[in-house]
């Protein structure tokens, strides 16, 4: 690790402070991004011996780490303040040096907005680096005395996140017809436990223009760690993960879904791969190796760039600033024009 470290700050604002703080990310059940990338990754980095300290102030020098929730849209750094941005669901924050996407669809993109049919993002230009979303704290494995039970078939998320036909009395039924069991689990104080599931299903739509580039692909890696099947939307998130139809199912109709969920059903053999591989998939992103990649994040990539930030003219920080001013007005106008 590079010695004499600059000041190294994880941002949570005192309104995200637990109550009695956790001492360790062994205890922390986040329930909003704020905490679950901050927070975590502090404790996290904490545990690993890491020089790092959590505060609710923006300070005056130093590398900030921070969600784009907690940040003042307008903030700007000052001359010795290097703000990291972990762009999580929303749009970037306009004079951030730096940006961790949770997509790796957003490392390479151009600075356009980019548009589902339901919803909009923007991206604005400047760095910006992929960072694996943490597992589910304390999360609990399916339950090996299942066996091989095929019966549960399992949503972990809010209601207004899975695609309208699933939220249909309809759809409940039609997954009794095959014998199995329809459990959307929406209390995020359980989304941990996998026990007794035998396949989850997340799908936010069924339309393949609908990639959602900003969301990441966290259920499938707690299908991997929690080993079971996983049966998902076409979002760009999972697809850019997939590297075998062992790592998922696929799915871009509600016909094709049940066909998924018939051929889990009939296949133990199919089931067994697909936790076998999910096994071996889940070693790219236990906590031990995200925590390393944080580290090294750090050191190798914000250490250097805020040296450099500190050594910038007065006079390019100021052209910084006018030219994300001026991107920042371009897709303002691009977003009217198109609306």
């Amino acid at each position: 690790m590079k010695s004499n470290l600059p000041p190294i700050y994880f941002y949570l604002p005192q309104s995200k402070w637990p109550d009695p703080m956790p001492q360790s990310f062994e205890y922390l059940r986040p329930k909003d991004g704020v905490s679950s990338w901050i927070l975590q990754t502090y404790l996290r980095l904490l545990q690993l011996g890491f020089p790092c300290q959590l505060i609710s102030e923006i300070p005056h020098e130093g590398i900030l780490i921070g969600h784009r929730e907690s940040f003042n849209y307008e903030l700007k750094p000052e001359p010795k303040l290097f703000l990291v941005c972990v762009k999580g669901d929303q749009n970037c924050l306009p004079y951030a040096q730096l940006h961790i996407v949770q997509n790796k669809w957003e490392v390479n993109a151009s600075p356009i907005k980019i548009q589902s049919i339901s919803e909009e993002r923007y991206l604005l230009p400047g760095k910006r680096y992929y960072m694996p979303h943490w597992p589910q704290p304390g999360l609990i494995p399916r339950h090996q005395e299942r066996g091989d039970t095929f019966e549960n078939v399992v949503y972990f998320g809010i209601t207004y996140n899975l695609a309208p036909p699933l939220r249909q009395s309809s759809w409940q039924q039609t997954v009794e017809n095959l014998g199995l069991r329809w459990c959307p689990e929406t209390n995020g104080d359980r989304w941990h436990d996998y026990s007794n599931v035998d396949v989850i299903v997340a799908v936010r739509s069924f339309d393949r223009r609908n990639s959602y580039p900003w969301k990441p692909a966290t259920k499938l890696y707690q299908a991997w760690h929690a080993e079971v099947p996983a049966i998902l939307g076409p979002e760009s998130a999972f697809q850019a993960e997939r590297k075998s139809e062992l790592d998922y199912l696929e799915v871009t109709s509600v016909a094709e879904l049940v066909d998924a969920l018939k051929r889990l059903k009939n296949d133990l053999g199919l089931r067994q791969a697909m936790v076998e591989n999910g096994q071996e998939r889940a070693k790219e992103t236990e906590s031990e190796v995200l925590t390393k990649y944080w580290r090294d994040f750090i050191t190798d990539i914000c250490v250097p760039a805020y040296e450099q930030w500190c050594q910038t003219s007065v006079w390019d920080r100021k052209r910084f600033f006018i030219s994300r001013y001026v991107s920042k007005k371009l897709i303002n106008i691009q977003q009217k024009l198109l609306s």
